[in-house]
């Protein structure tokens, strides 16, 4: 029976407290990797320390959205890093994500490229203010489909938004933004719960919060129920 898939978002600029995530989260019953984001890759000693990990699915989120060639030497410089999957704002358009797909291929054939659609801490009120007409539903179908034109592997989207797109893809689909039952919402406007987000079709989610705050291997067990 295949694992549910988790990444733990390791959101600290401190190498002990990753260290102690890793050391914590440790389950037969999931099938457990490590997302890093900006805030870890920039701090001190970081990118040095995730080219240290050794058997660990690792997924870097650093959301490339520059110009296509920028951000495919962007991915060129990444070579020495075993990681699994680099994410690219699918905002940054359609040559720039040729371009990170290409590079991908050619730096390290099993690096798997997720494009990024409408953040969850977006709400359809903050996507008019950034001038969109459309609504975050129709938003995300259009990047989606943008992604699946240039041969990304997968998407990043909201477990509201899975439904919407799982007709239309059939990639790896990665849902942040979820929440263990009573967790608050905090700066989050669109969430989901761990069983409801892979019940729609998600196939791996991206934890932080709910994981790494308080007891790691208590909140790790707390998933498990809910999964259950």
């Amino acid at each position: 029976m295949k694992l549910p898939k988790i990444f733990i978002a390791c959101d600290t600029n401190k190498i002990s407290k990753v260290k102690k995530i890793i050391s914590q989260s440790k389950t037969r019953k999931l099938d457990i990797g490590y997302k890093f984001g900006l805030e870890f890759f920039y701090s001190k000693g970081g990118r040095e320390y995730i080219s240290s990990i050794k058997n660990k699915q690792i997924f870097l989120d650093l959301k490339i959205a520059d110009i296509s060639n920028t951000s495919a030497f962007a991915i060129s410089s990444l070579k020495d890093l075993k990681i699994n999957y680099i994410t690219v704002h699918c905002s940054a358009g359609e040559d720039t994500l040729k371009a990170v797909v290409k590079m991908a291929k050619k730096t390290n054939k099993k690096l798997k490229v997720l494009a990024v659609t409408i953040l969850t801490s977006i709400s359809n009120l903050s996507i008019k203010k950034i001038g969109h007409t459309k609504n975050i539903n129709e938003l995300v179908k259009k990047q989606t489909l943008l992604a699946k034109s240039c041969g990304c592997h997968g998407v990043v989207c909201a477990g509201t938004d899975v439904k919407n797109i799982k007709k239309i893809f059939h990639g790896e689909i990665f849902t942040p933004g979820i929440r263990l039952t009573g967790d608050s919402d905090e700066d989050q406007k669109r969430v989901s719960s761990p069983k409801e987000a892979f019940e729609n079709g998600s196939t791996a989610l991206v934890m932080g919060r709910s994981i790494i705050k308080g007891k790691i291997q208590k909140n790790i067990n707390r998933l498990i129920e809910e999964l259950e």
